[in-house]
């Protein structure tokens, strides 16, 4: 993208914005995970709920297993800075089937054909040894970490394969998504 995912505007706001404003109507606790509070204090709440990630750079699975060390919930929604389109009452609706989740269950993630989309997905706090021993055995793809847990997997049908578009090119907003 050649810049910070999370101050890219899409329809007048940051990403990351847009993505805190469609969690904070979803759950009473929002978390941003991050080594730079103070890069994006100006664009969110006062009271938005700071997680420091102490290794940067080390992947998105490595990022989950620092955020599960400092935060107390059954499940955790997991959302990437760069889903300008997240629907609420998608999300609201998996959350409302939480309560059915096996205990066994790690993770609830969506599925397109065989790829995982991670980014937009439930853990349970359980999955955190998991993910300490997928870490230390050197791996770090998301995609290969859910093909080894038990996952609950969500169906990516025409709504939802549009709320999960994620932007990696600058172009990636033009006017084609609104």
């Amino acid at each position: 993208m050649g810049t910070d995912k999370a101050f890219v505007n899409y329809q007048g706001k940051p990403m990351l914005q847009r993505v805190y404003q469609v969690a904070a109507r979803c759950t009473e606790k929002v978390y941003i995970l991050t080594p730079w509070k103070e890069r994006y204090e100006n664009i969110l709440p006062s009271n938005c709920n700071y997680l420091i990630e102490n290794q940067p750079g080390k992947g998105p699975v490595n990022g989950l297993s620092e955020g599960l060390e400092q935060i107390d919930a059954d499940w955790i929604l997991l959302l990437a800075c760069d889903l300008p389109l997240l629907n609420i009452e998608i999300i609201q609706s998996w959350i409302n089937t939480l309560v059915q989740i096996s205990s066994s269950t790690l993770a609830l993630v969506p599925q397109r054909s065989d790829i995982w989309e991670p980014m937009c997905g439930f853990y349970r706090k359980e999955i955190k040894t998991e993910l300490d021993n997928f870490l230390k055995s050197g791996k770090r793809s998301f995609q290969e970490l859910l093909s080894s847990i038990e996952v609950e997997v969500l169906d990516v049908d025409e709504k939802v394969d549009f709320m999960l578009f994620n932007c990696n090119y600058p172009g990636d907003l033009d006017s084609s998504l609104e």
